[in-house]
């Protein structure tokens, strides 16, 4: 059974902070938009509950270029036509074996930021993550010949971020990456280090998925 979608399912250790700056946001919101119109991102009372979803992210660098802090639009913010800065958050740290993320900011984080956090982790060329939903996608998953997460591993677990850095594990050569979350409604995840062959890379798919 498909997990639950808009759902915090970690320990959160949240303080309310300053948002983001402004300039570090014009690609998320730029992507965000593209998303939205294509039904990849939002809010719908026919969809999953009638809870928003989709989400996407950005590591942020320190000046010493360590850590995998990151950027992430804040839970429950799939409704907004347009996202400002106090809708987004910085997830400073995950910590999967006690299934807590550490964060700052104007709102807390969306439910899947463990996932992102675990993937910045993984790889520090990665610097963008795109958790989106598509139907049409989703459904041609083999036809389309991609990786996907078990089925048991719920929306929001840990079991789901452990099974995405798995693919990263096996696909490290790819950039950018898109996968199917099999145990997630509808939902794929693409990640990379650049965001606009990312979010191609999910046009593309999407493309693909449309003339089959």
């Amino acid at each position: 059974m498909p997990g639950p979608e808009g759902v915090i399912q970690f320990q959160l250790d949240f303080k309310p902070g300053p948002p983001p700056a402004a300039e570090v946001l014009i690609e998320l919101n730029a992507w965000r938009q593209i998303f939205r119109q294509l039904g990849l991102l939002g809010q719908d009372p026919a969809r999953y509950d009638g809870f928003g979803f989709g989400n996407l992210s950005r590591r942020v660098w320190p000046p010493d270029h360590t850590g995998n802090a990151f950027i992430i639009s804040g839970t429950q913010t799939g409704g907004l036509p347009t996202l400002q800065p106090q809708h987004y958050v910085t997830v400073l740290d995950c910590d999967s074996p006690l299934n807590k993320v550490t964060a700052i900011g104007p709102i807390k984080p969306s439910s899947e930021s463990l996932t992102h956090g675990l993937l910045y982790q993984a790889n520090p060329a990665i610097e963008w993550v795109m958790h989106l939903h598509s139907p049409d996608i989703y459904i041609r998953q083999k036809l389309l010949d991609l990786p996907a997460t078990a089925e048991s591993a719920l929306c929001g677990t840990p079991q789901i971020a452990m099974e995405v850095t798995r693919i990263h594990a096996a696909l490290s050569a790819a950039d950018p990456c898109l996968l199917v979350m099999g145990g997630h409604t509808d939902g794929i995840l693409a990640f990379g280090t650049n965001p606009h062959k990312t979010g191609g890379l999910v046009v593309e798919t999407l493309a693909k998925a449309l003339r089959i």
